[in-house]
């Protein structure tokens, strides 16, 4: 059996603070714009100074080189905007409230300023701490559900999108772990062990992992049931380890087959994009992540079996659909041109 973790990137723009900021308080802006327009425009509406905050953030962004300072003062902007929008609209509400009228706001519209709420709340306390990280930090608020996820690797240090742990059996990838948070993936061994055992019967002989599986904990529990590792054992090296060239064939064959789930992450994240993600509900973005890994298995499998019987049976299907649309168009058009529309039928 082989392990190992990746991340499915959402197809989000690169995350920052301001960014994050200055999505909300359009938002906020176009609350404020729908509760005075059902209001009946009554009173004075509330000002927003857009136009000058827009060219504001303008000249901040087409700076190419921006020191702390010009950071510091963009996001003290920015919180004084959104949190004078977020007073308004609470305002705004309490009128709707008073009147006994109807919630304007529609549920995802609730759950949008909720949001809006939370990311302020977050960037006023780095902003006020003077850091750069938080618990449970949305770096988006279109999918607030998306967590930043470190990876440590040279392209990226740090992805945004879902951590995955998949284990390899026989080319076929299983998704054992999806999670949206970031947490260490040596965590997760003995569970995929143990999905192994309930789906073959028995333990596998050899788990192909890399360096970050190898914990104490895990090697103790591999051990007491007989499973080998490929990792090096703990403590010094001896200067000569007594390793007979079969044996050290064998151990350098069994670490390089470790390469094998790597490939199908990049199978995944070439072929089929794994790295980006589109769909912006949570769920979808599950189903979206597992299909990738279904289709991948689909076609292995389709190497090794024939889809003759399959296709003949689809054929067959397709045939009774365009008699009983023929049937349907005779009912709708004249006889003498419903053959004029042509249907076309796909099958794979």
């Amino acid at each position: 059996m082989q392990a190992d973790a990746t991340a499915a990137d959402q197809y989000i723009t690169y995350p920052t603070d301001n960014g994050i900021l200055n999505q909300s308080r359009k938002q906020c802006e176009k609350f404020i714009d729908k509760l005075y327009d059902l209001s009946g425009k009554e009173g004075q509406k509330s000002r927003t100074y857009r136009r000058k905050i827009d060219k504001a953030y303008l000249d901040y962004s087409k700076k190419k080189k921006k020191r702390e300072a010009t950071h510091r003062k963009m996001t003290r902007k920015l919180l004084e905007c959104v949190n004078h929008d977020i007073k308004q609209i609470n305002n705004m509400l309490d009128v709707f409230e008073s009147k006994g009228s109807r919630f304007p706001l529609k549920h995802l519209e609730q759950r949008m300023f909720w949001v809006i709420n939370t990311a302020y709340a977050q960037q006023k306390l780095m902003y006020d701490s003077k850091t750069h990280s938080c618990t449970d930090r949305i770096v988006s608020i279109f999918q607030p559900h998306v967590r930043p996820i470190p990876r440590g690797k040279t392209k990226a240090q740090i992805e945004f999108g879902s951590k995955l742990e998949v284990s390899l059996d026989k080319g076929f990838a299983r998704i054992n772990t999806f999670s949206w948070d970031a947490y260490h993936e040596g965590g997760d061994l003995i569970k995929q062990v143990e999905s192994y055992k309930e789906l073959h019967g028995h333990y596998p002989e050899l788990v192909q992992v890399d360096k970050m599986y190898a914990t104490r904990e895990n090697r103790s529990w591999l051990k007491e049931r007989n499973i080998r590792i490929t990792s090096l054992s703990l403590g010094r090296r001896k200067n000569k380890e007594n390793e007979t060239y079969y044996q050290k064939r064998k151990r350098r064959k069994e670490a390089a087959e470790r390469n094998h789930i790597e490939g199908k992450f990049g199978q995944g994240k070439n072929g089929y994009n794994l790295n980006e993600i589109r769909a912006r509900l949570k769920n979808t973005s599950e189903s979206w992540v597992a299909y990738i890994f279904f289709i991948m298995n689909l076609i292995l499998y389709e190497k090794g079996y024939s889809f003759g019987s399959i296709l003949a049976k689809v054929s067959i299907m397709g045939v009774r659909i365009m008699e009983s649309l023929e049937q349907i168009l005779v009912k709708v058009f004249p006889k003498e041109g419903y053959q004029s529309y042509k249907i076309e039928v796909k099958y794979l």
